[in-house]
């Protein structure tokens, strides 16, 4: 059985939807949502009210724990350069990026509708919902409105690496996402070996970590958030390996995995 979530434009734009430059998210009148997800999306808002006045990270930490053993899902998102992109509302699995796109927008959320808007200005530029606005790339959550974060890399250490990129494009010349334009960014990154005691100390719960991409036209190859715990700091994520679902990983064990780290701070 599904349920019909009807959101209404009026709701949305009351909902404080305002965007950069001024544009309004517009979605359809009528958006399905299955059981699970519904339900899901209340207990997310109902660790968002719970969590009262706190800050930015710690909202983030008591959303993001709601999802914990959320099965993984590959490829979670409908759209490309010839099939019309959809926004898509499923938290019976998430992939690595719609993990935070979901705890991001519960941040900012009140209700239903608000947590609809929220998502749309999370996952694309000025909330325009198609597959050239999606934030494909992790750095476009700096980099493209609205916003959600800052990226603190090149602050924590002076063994931040910053790389050219060419984003979208192979090392042959060819795209990864057929149809998007290339994007050329810098990227800072910290190599693996320089995460130390000092750079980990200067971390904040709620941090957006990734894993550094070494090959072109990448910037990362998978995202999660900071977590400082009782038992030490953790990479809370959206695994494809053995667990296959939202996993609290030490954050050491995950570095030393990958080529070093990006680190987003959110607004």
């Amino acid at each position: 059985m599904r349920i019909i979530a009807r959101i209404l434009l009026v709701l949305l734009t009351l909902a404080g939807v305002g965007l950069s430059g001024g544009t309004a998210f517009a979605a359809p009148a009528t958006l399905a949502i299955d059981d699970t997800t519904a339900t899901k999306i209340d207990e997310l808002l109902g660790a968002r009210m719970a969590a009262g006045s706190a800050g930015k990270g710690e909202l983030i930490d008591q959303i993001s724990a709601r999802l914990l053993g959320t099965p993984y899902g590959a490829n979670m998102l409908v759209g490309s350069a010839t099939v019309p992109e959809e926004l898509i509302v499923d938290l019976r699995r998430v992939d690595c990026f719609t993990f935070l796109d979901y705890v991001e927008a519960a941040s900012r959320s009140t209700d239903r509708a608000s947590f609809i808007a929220a998502l749309a200005e999370t996952r694309y530029t000025n909330g325009t919902v198609d597959f050239l606005h999606r934030k494909h790339f992790f750095t476009d959550w700096a980099a493209t409105p609205r916003t959600a974060a800052r990226d603190i890399t090149g602050s924590l250490t002076p063994a931040a690496v910053t790389v050219p990129k060419r984003l979208n494009t192979k090392a042959d010349g060819s795209s990864y996402l057929a149809g998007l334009p290339a994007v050329d960014r810098d990227i800072t990154y910290i190599p693996a070996n320089a995460v130390d005691n000092a750079v980990i100390s200067q971390l904040h719960t709620g941090d957006y970590l990734a894993a550094y991409a070494d090959q072109p036209g990448l910037d990362v190859t998978h995202v999660g958030i900071f977590v400082a715990t009782p038992h030490g700091p953790v990479f809370r994520n959206a695994t494809s390996l053995a667990a296959y679902q939202v996993v609290d990983t030490p954050l050491t064990e995950y570095v030393a995995s990958t080529p070093g780290l990006v680190v987003l701070r959110p607004h």
